[in-house]
């Protein structure tokens, strides 16, 4: 029988590489390999030898050299650290026209005025009118919350988008996406690692809903909330004080972390909202499940018959360019009760 001390020392020393060197060593090199200055092959250098740091200190767990090589792994990985430390979001770029400018805003009393609000007619997905516009919104007129889901990875991951509805028929929506440069693709592995920054835009429906619906052809689906007009202006004012900070202090985007739900979610308790945690706040695909399961959208029918109704995109393709968009791809949706009167 071998010695039980040294195998619970093997067992300990094996948590240890599994639970703490293997995932530090992984995270450490992607963050080299993402952010590294330099052309490629620096990168892969940089993130190789940490790698390989990392196996090498797994191996000497189980040897006589262990401690001096911990020491070794912390030290490098401290260096990492305080590099990391030193990455801010750029705060300018070759942006991307979509995501070129931060809308900013300012209330006084019940008028909020919002300047850099977005306004494309869009032709394809790289043709467009650019529009940027300021315009004012009556607070003691917002009325409605509803919630777009934009299914462009398959059903299990969607682009979140809050549109706030006024009782002139007005709709404004918000969306937290990345700000990419001028031609860049989104890559969400590489903005877990500071890759790109947030930005905040607020637009027309027509732009960025009719956006992804008719000329991305991504599923999007419409959820008219149960959301009484106080807490929907308190969420919008939320949004506004974000915006303004973002503008002001670049942050950077994270897929996981700080991402168009994540946000969303921040955002909606700050105001007094009640979400409570799930794992469908993050693989959010499934939002939908989560809204019925916690009544904030129309539960006096099925969930099925209630994401059938839901998808909008049919309609939005159909009406288009109507100065009536918004009110027409709501047509059919349903709707909570305690709003049934929109």
């Amino acid at each position: 029988m071998g010695n039980p001390s040294r195998k619970a020392a093997v067992f300990v020393w094996g948590l240890v590489a599994l639970f703490v060197i293997f995932p530090v060593g992984v995270w450490a090199s992607l963050a080299l390999w993402f952010r590294t200055p330099g052309p490629e092959w620096v990168r892969a250098i940089a993130a190789g030898a940490f790698g390989l740091l990392a196996l090498a200190t797994i191996v000497r767990l189980f040897s006589g050299r262990r401690l001096r090589s911990l020491g070794l792994f912390a030290a490098a990985f401290g260096a990492v650290l305080i590099w990391w430390g030193t990455i801010k979001p750029p705060e300018t770029g070759n942006w991307s026209p979509d995501v070129a400018r931060q809308v900013t805003g300012v209330v006084d009393g019940d008028i909020l005025t919002l300047t850099n609000v977005r306004d494309f007619d869009w032709s394809s997905r790289t043709e467009f009118k650019e529009r940027w516009v300021t315009e004012s919104y009556d607070l003691s007129k917002l009325r409605y919350l509803d919630l777009f889901l934009a299914y462009w990875a398959g059903p299990e991951m969607a682009h979140v988008i809050m549109s706030f509805g006024f009782e002139d028929g007005r709709y404004l929506a918000w969306s937290i996406e990345v700000r990419s440069l001028k031609g860049g693709e989104f890559a969400p592995i590489a903005d877990l690692f500071r890759n790109s920054p947030l930005v905040i835009i607020a637009s027309e429906e027509r732009d960025v809903v009719r956006l992804r619906s008719n000329i991305r052809e991504e599923d999007v689906q419409l959820y008219r909330l149960r959301t009484p007009p106080a807490i929907a202006r308190a969420i919008m004012l939320q949004y506004v004080e974000e915006s303004n900070d973002l503008a002001a202090r670049p942050r950077f985007y994270n897929s996981i972390v700080t991402n168009c739900t994540t946000a969303v979610v921040k955002l909606i308790r700050a105001a007094g909202g009640h979400m409570p945690l799930d794992w469908r706040l993050i693989v959010n695909g499934f939002l939908p499940g989560y809204l019925y399961d916690h009544g904030a959208v129309d539960t006096g029918i099925s969930l099925e018959e209630l994401r059938a109704r839901s998808r909008i995109s049919p309609r939005a393709r159909e009406v288009d360019g109507s100065p009536d968009f918004s009110k027409l791809i709501r047509e059919g949706v349903p709707s909570p009760a305690a709003n049934a009167a929109r």
